[in-house]
């Protein structure tokens, strides 16, 4: 995949494109890219997505925090591992913004030669997205573009979209949000500080703190992940939450004990995988009771996690 940032100054080759966000380049996206891909192939042309750095939003209102399910790093490797032929990083402006449906897909056909030009099932063009498929279609008649549209992608009956799988971390189901996305939701970080209170109990944990401020923390509870810590991979317990029992406040905090391993990485990068909802945070009457079920989470991830992959996907 090259990967082509704004309006590149090289001649591109004749394109079969999609427009989006591709926020966690799930199971829906690839679905889609799948058939840009076979529309590419039955039209002559290379084929094209064009995604942005930064999420819309943020630029049309400066307050909006994004709830990202992928970095852009991560999604760039991600839609690599599609087989698409470019991808463009396009800088969303206010200028961008205020095209109309017409300006923006002219600028598709004359800067980076879209040819055809791919829609999800509920897409929408233009300034304040005013221009859905049938609008699409007559803006392509006029301007030569051809205009396709693929439905949703469903497990179930569950239509596979970015905000589905941010609303079912939100609630913790992560192993669904994983059916949903073709891969365990992983976070990325660095170990550092924390209260130091685990290691007297039996359990010392890695306090993470993630890279990505922009990246969703799923909901506070106790989870079954894998960890990889030096390129090699553990199983983990994991908690988000207050720490009630121990009285440390309302600081959220992300901190694993990684089962099976020893050693010093406090200021290392760890990541983990996502697998398993044990149990929500709770508080227990003292510390022998918070140890005893401490034990039955470790027993309950040694057996729902039985194999340790040699790799993270």
């Amino acid at each position: 995949m090259q990967i082509l940032y704004n309006i590149p100054d090289t001649l591109l080759s004749a394109s079969v494109a999609s427009v989006g966000f591709f926020d966690g380049v799930h199971r829906g996206h690839r679905f889609l890219i799948d058939q840009l891909l076979r529309r590419s192939r039955q039209e002559g042309a290379a084929s094209m997505v064009i995604t942005f750095p930064v999420h819309p939003r943020k630029v049309i209102r400066s307050d909006y925090q994004p709830q990202l399910l992928t970095t852009g790093e991560e999604k760039l490797q991600l839609l690599a591992e599609t087989g698409v032929d470019y991808c463009v990083m396009l800088d969303f402006t206010p200028e961008l913004a205020a095209l109309t449906a017409r300006e923006f897909m002219l600028l598709l056909k004359e800067r980076f030669r879209v040819k055809g030009l791919l829609l999800g099932y509920d897409h929408r063009f233009g300034k304040g997205r005013e221009a859905g498929f049938s609008a699409c279609v007559e803006i392509g008649e006029e301007i030569g573009m051809n205009i396709y549209r693929e439905e949703a992608y469903e497990i179930g009956e569950i239509n596979i979209s970015s905000s589905v799988i941010r609303s079912l971390l939100a609630e913790g189901e992560v192993s669904m949000a994983g059916r949903c996305l073709g891969y365990p939701y992983s976070l990325e970080g660095t170990v550092v500080d924390g209260y130091k209170v685990g290691r007297t109990i039996g359990y010392p944990t890695a306090n993470l703190r993630p890279f990505s401020p922009d990246k969703l923390i799923p909901a506070p509870g106790v989870y079954g992940v894998y960890a990889e810590v030096e390129g090699k991979i553990y199983r983990g317990m994991l908690n988000i939450g207050h720490r009630p029992t121990l009285d440390n406040g309302t600081h959220t905090s992300i901190e694993v004990h990684i089962l099976d391993f020893s050693g010093d990485i406090y200021r290392q990068q760890i990541r983990v995988k996502f697998i398993k909802h044990l149990r929500s945070e709770k508080r227990f009457r003292n510390v022998q009771e918070l140890i005893l079920q401490l034990q039955k989470d470790e027993n309950q991830i040694r057996e729902n996690l039985p194999e340790i992959p040699d790799k993270l996907l």
